[in-house]
């Protein structure tokens, strides 16, 4: 049984930032991969950015320059940082994890987050 627990979404004014965190819990042999995926009203879930075990990492054009990705992997926990947020960066963003379990790693899962409101707005 595998949990992703969200935190640090909320109201941020344009310009400013906010920190993504995602911890992962329960039987886990390890995580091959986070990231971070958002949805707009109206729109298609869409990747933000996602990490690998060994720190390599891939963006979205969108989000170039702006967010970075980090994992802890001690803390089995990802973070997202997101600067000079923009109205349009308004989303619900879904942290998502490729995990390991069962004797010695034999099963492989994909989970996924509950989803954190992000709002930007002035």
């Amino acid at each position: 049984q595998v949990q992703l627990v969200e935190s640090g979404g909320g109201l941020v004014q344009p310009g400013g930032s906010l920190r993504l965190s995602c911890a992962a819990s329960g039987s886990i042999f390890s995580i091959n991969a986070m990231g971070w995926y958002r949805q707009a009203p109206g729109k298609q879930r869409e990747l933000v950015a996602a990490i690998t075990s060994g720190g390599s990492t891939n963006y979205a054009d969108s989000m170039k320059g702006r967010f970075t990705i980090s994992r802890d992997n001690a803390k089995n926990t990802v973070y997202l940082q997101m600067n000079s947020l923009k109205p349009e960066d308004t989303a619900v963003y879904y942290c998502n994890a490729l995990i390991r379990y069962g004797d010695y790693g034999s099963r492989y899962g994909n989970y996924w987050g509950q989803g954190t409101q992000v709002t930007v707005s002035s």
